[in-house]
């Protein structure tokens, strides 16, 4: 048992160095702000590449995320249907409520609330991979003009609340149609700063709204996909002869 135990906090001592080593080599300082640039005229060269005025009047959209999480999104009324392995939420957004089934059996008092609030972590987290460059302007959020280590500009948007993670802060990058090619992030979930995150393969809505399907984390070297992607104005347009969403 004592040599478990010598050997247990071996390893926890390397893995310790292992992170500090990683942070002292590869984290990256908050980005500086460039004083007097006109960030707002930024954000909207790239809600305009995206065609946001598409995507506030598109009704539905569904999407899978990795690790199978998969999403139905009324967006006129913030609902959605939320699944991963065998459990199924049905989310009233506004509200952080709604209802919760696993293995097709509806949960109740502790159980639901488990499963609702995991859905929205879930939530939050997936879909801004999925519609980040429409949140610019998103209550809570303040825009600036950045540059990073390397001297390159980009548009940095800081989250002062929503989600679950407020505070974080992404350091967009776009081409010169105003585009996004990507952003380098500071969030909490990652303890490093400065993680780049890639947005390629984009792909055109109903409606033609703009979305990024797949993004490259460069520090792990890992690819973050989109998939079965379905929107329109009717559900018909998804393949759903009725509302899927049980509130």
């Amino acid at each position: 048992m004592k040599i478990l135990k010598r050997i247990l906090l071996g390893l926890l001592i390397l893995v310790l160095l292992l992170v500090v080593v990683v942070r002292l080599t590869v984290h990256e300082s908050r980005p500086e702000i460039k004083e007097g640039a006109n960030a707002d005229a930024v954000a909207q060269k790239i809600l305009s590449a995206v065609d946001k005025p598409a995507w506030d009047t598109l009704n539905y959209v569904q999407w899978t995320f990795p690790r199978g999480h998969s999403y139905i999104w009324d967006r006129p009324n913030n609902n959605a249907v939320v699944k991963w392995d065998d459990y199924e939420v049905h989310l009233n957004m506004d509200e952080v409520d709604g209802r919760a089934w696993q293995n097709g059996e509806e949960l109740s008092e502790g159980a639901k609330s488990k499963a609702i609030q995991k859905a929205w972590s879930f939530w939050c987290n997936d879909s801004f991979w999925f519609s980040a460059p429409f949140k610019l302007f998103d209550p809570g959020t303040e825009r600036n003009i950045a540059v990073d280590k390397d001297g390159k500009e980009g548009l940095l948007i800081s989250y002062a609340s929503g989600g679950v993670t407020p505070g974080d802060q992404y350091l967009w990058y776009y081409d010169d149609q105003g585009m996004p090619t990507g952003y380098k992030m500071w969030v909490k979930i990652i303890p490093i700063g400065g993680v780049y995150a890639s947005w390629t393969d984009w792909t055109t809505l109903a409606g033609y709204a703009k979305v990024a399907t797949k993004h490259m984390l460069d520090l792990v070297n890992m690819e973050i996909e989109m998939t079965n992607i379905k929107s329109g104005q009717r559900w018909s347009d998804l393949g759903y002869d009725q509302n899927p969403i049980k509130l």
